[in-house]
């Protein structure tokens, strides 16, 4: 399994200027999209596209402690831990391998401490 272009589009949607290109973005999450945010809410896809093309420019999150599982063909798992403005979280996201680029269909986010 290629885990590295996974990871590349994971990172891809952490910069600003992927997050603000909406054709970057309709290529990256899947058309069944859904995210639990850091705060507990809901995101649909067209929610989550309208938040991201609204954000101002922002410094890219540092993130590490990166794990990869294929649960099934063509489903990886992604975990890690994301550092930003000194609120460390957890996210998880499940990634459909069978496009290319790989395209997002769950992400969450999860505080620490």
């Amino acid at each position: 399994m290629d885990y590295d272009s996974v990871k590349r589009a994971e990172v891809e949607l952490h910069d600003s200027s992927s997050r603000r290109d909406r054709a970057r973005v309709d290529a990256l999450l899947h058309p069944d999209f859904v995210e639990i945010g850091r705060s507990g809410r809901l995101w649909s896809r067209a929610a989550m596209i309208e938040a991201m093309l609204a954000e101002e420019s922002r410094p890219t999150p540092q993130a590490d402690e990166w794990q990869f599982s294929e649960v099934s063909p063509g489903l990886v798992l992604v975990t890690y831990r994301l550092s930003r403005d000194g609120a460390p979280s957890r996210h998880s996201s499940l990634w459909d391998t069978t496009t290319t680029p790989p395209r997002v269909r769950f992400h969450q986010g999860t505080r620490i401490g």
